[in-house]
């Protein structure tokens, strides 16, 4: 057999041609928007972790005044974790969700309502994670009483 019909009976080569093309159309396509989908995931378990930690802390330390919890609201908040800084601390009496004053204080239940944001930074696929804008607020409300 001539040297030059051996190569091209052995076709050895050509699947190292082949991943060349592959791997990074596997890399673009698949793997890139995976990992942007994860990133996601493990900031909106890690905000998701940080309301619950802080409602949990709340719960055990609620305001000696609910009418005026301004003062406790703002040393509360002071103790949140700087990751997600947590806002919009509310008290809240009764079914109506109506902020806790001295019409509504014998109401109950009374729990706590607040947010924290959360801002991703997809890669890849930055047309399905953010339609419209890329921050997302996280509601969250711990009952007290």
């Amino acid at each position: 057999m001539s040297r030059k019909k051996s190569f091209i009976v052995d076709e050895r080569g050509a699947v190292a041609l082949e991943t060349l093309i592959v791997y990074p159309v596997l890399v673009a396509l698949l793997l890139m928007p995976l990992a942007d989908v994860a990133a996601a995931g493990f900031q909106f378990t890690s905000a998701w972790a940080a309301l619950r930690g802080f409602g949990q802390y709340i719960q055990y330390s609620p305001p000696s005044d609910v009418t005026n919890a301004s003062s406790w609201a703002s040393s509360a908040l002071a103790k949140a974790g700087p990751g997600f800084p947590i806002s919009n601390l509310q008290v809240m009496c009764g079914d109506a969700n109506a902020v806790c004053n001295s019409g509504n204080v014998t109401q109950i239940p009374k729990y706590f309502t607040f947010t924290t944001t959360v801002t991703l930074a997809p890669i890849v696929s930055r047309w399905a994670l953010c339609r419209a804008t890329c921050t997302y607020t996280l509601r969250y409300s711990e009952r007290f009483q």
